[in-house]
């Protein structure tokens, strides 16, 4: 078995979540008696002398205050928000592009609020307009993701035990 294929969901001792671990490490912290374990897989982990259950989601003993998680403004973390799919057709064909909502001549700057993915066809056919003016409509108000979106992304939902934890239920 491969081990390193493995991840598991990190959680505080105030079981918020924190990240994604590989499994090597939730096994140390285990080992370490750093972190218990909440979810397990039908696995386990042998040596010599114990058994260990492979973890799915373990919790920290002890709080760590973790500094408010920051997520990066790109044109990567734009697309993914959106699903890779155009905002106002909702076509996942074709070359994306990021587009303002509110044109940058408007005195818009890029935020998390005025950017949105687009396919090429809607971008030009918007053109320097806001999406009324286009009579373009937004499938959905663009905002700024939380740090467990990413989490919830990076797992791609295979993980269905995770989801009460990353508030998906």
């Amino acid at each position: 078995m491969q081990i390193h294929k493995f991840h598991v969901l990190l959680l505080n001792q105030n079981y918020e979540p924190m990240c994604v671990v590989s499994a090597k490490k939730a096994i140390i912290l285990f080992y370490l008696q750093k972190a218990e374990i909440i979810e397990k897989k039908d696995l386990i982990i042998r040596s010599c002398r114990m058994a260990i259950p492979l973890p799915s989601i373990i919790r920290l003993v002890r709080y760590v205050r973790v500094p408010r998680k920051n997520v990066e403004l790109t044109r990567r973390n734009i697309l993914k928000r959106d699903g890779y799919r155009c905002q106002y057709c909702g076509s996942r064909k074709g070359p994306l592009t990021v587009d303002h909502v509110v044109p940058k001549h408007n005195g818009r700057i890029d935020t998390w609020e005025n950017l949105v993915c687009a396919c090429v066809v809607c971008n030009n056919r918007k053109g320097n307009r806001t999406p009324d003016q286009a009579n373009m409509p937004l499938l959905r108000k663009p905002r700024k993701p939380s740090h467990l979106f990413f989490i919830q992304y990076a797992i791609g939902l295979d993980e269905e035990n995770w989801k009460p934890y990353l508030f998906m239920n």
